[in-house]
């Protein structure tokens, strides 16, 4: 029952709230982690930037089938999904939880976890890699326009759509390109040093976070968010995630994806990016509000770790299978 256990991100995600409970970041430390949570965003964008390879790109762009369909279940399946769960409203609980859940459903998908999972279960790597790298950049331009077409909401300061989506070409966009048009000079620097990524977006994530929470601990989210509340965030997400695999693996088998394919299809087009997620939510939305709104992504991330990967480990095992079929076979033959 391995995935079961919490990964060290969701630990990480714990302990930072807790510390934001007790000791929120008050006065001018609230400047200061702004200014740190904004450099640390930007240098996380930047390596992206540079540890992605044109060659990968090209190599797994062909499918066109399959990215479109990855691209619809992420920008119009989840969409939808989450407007009927906002409509349904099956339980009474603060209206800035159930805009968290419609605000999961609009981002975009993750992209490391993504592409792990579909190597671990032995689909088709190359066609992951591009469907979530694309699927992680047209989210910077597909994701505030659905925050105010679908949501109707403004951020304090940021009037528009196409406002909101300049400030995060600045802030996510910009330092992506730029360590692109990078890789020729740091690519290989970046290849030995692929663990430093992943310390780099976790800081990010995890200074955001407390960012969020300190103010919204200093406006009482606690007082408004109970274990019956964080109950239904956990079925909410579990019930978002299981119609999303459902969804997407009856479009695998319709449209007549290879099995590898198919893997892809699971794994990038059912997940969420936490990474994309929690620095835009700090652009779109009010500060007092991102704490709250941010809340079902953070647990729908550790659901989705967990479920994919059993998902992951079960194809994993039907391949070994497979593969000791085949020799037998052969052996006998």
């Amino acid at each position: 029952m391995g995935f079961l256990r919490l990964d060290p991100m969701m630990i990480k995600l714990i302990i930072t709230v807790l510390l934001a409970s007790f000791l929120p970041a008050r006065g001018g430390f609230v400047d200061f982690f702004e200014y740190l949570t904004t450099a640390a965003i930007a240098l996380l964008f930047f390596m992206h930037g540079a540890k992605l390879s044109r060659e990968k790109i090209i190599a797994g762009s062909s499918h066109w089938r399959l990215h479109l369909w990855i691209m619809c279940s992420t920008f119009v399946l989840f969409p939808v999904l989450g407007m009927l769960l906002v409509w349904w409203h099956p339980v009474n609980v603060s209206a800035e939880i159930y805009t968290g859940f419609l605000y999961l459903c609009i981002l975009p998908a993750t992209v490391q976890s993504a592409i792990a999972f579909t190597s671990m279960a032995g689909g088709n790597v190359a066609a992951a890699v591009c469907a979530a790298s694309a699927s992680s950049l047209l989210g910077v331009f597909i994701s505030p326009l659905l925050v105010n077409t679908v949501m109707n909401v403004h951020s304090a300061g940021a009037g528009n759509g196409l406002e909101q989506i300049g400030k995060i070409m600045m802030q996510l966009l910009l330092p992506f390109v730029i360590g692109h048009l990078s890789r020729r000079w740091i690519g290989g620097w970046v290849e030995k040093h692929r663990s430093l990524i992943g310390k780099t977006d976790q800081t990010s994530i995890l200074l955001v976070v407390y960012s969020a929470f300190s103010e919204a601990v200093v406006n009482g989210i606690w007082h408004r968010v109970g274990i019956d509340t964080l109950l239904w965030i956990l079925a909410g997400s579990l019930l978002l995630l299981f119609v999303a695999l459902v969804i997407n693996f009856g479009a695998a088998r319709l449209f007549g994806f290879s099995r590898e394919d198919e893997i892809v299809v699971l794994f990038c087009g059912s997940k969420k990016s936490l990474a994309n997620g929690v620095p835009m939510a700090n652009i779109l939305f009010p500060a007092s509000a991102v704490g709250m709104i941010v809340l079902p992504l953070m647990i729908f991330h550790q659901v989705q770790l967990m479920v994919c990967s059993f998902i992951a480990q079960r194809y994993k095992t039907g391949n070994e299978k497979r593969l000791a079929q085949q020799t037998a076979e052969v052996q006998k033959s």
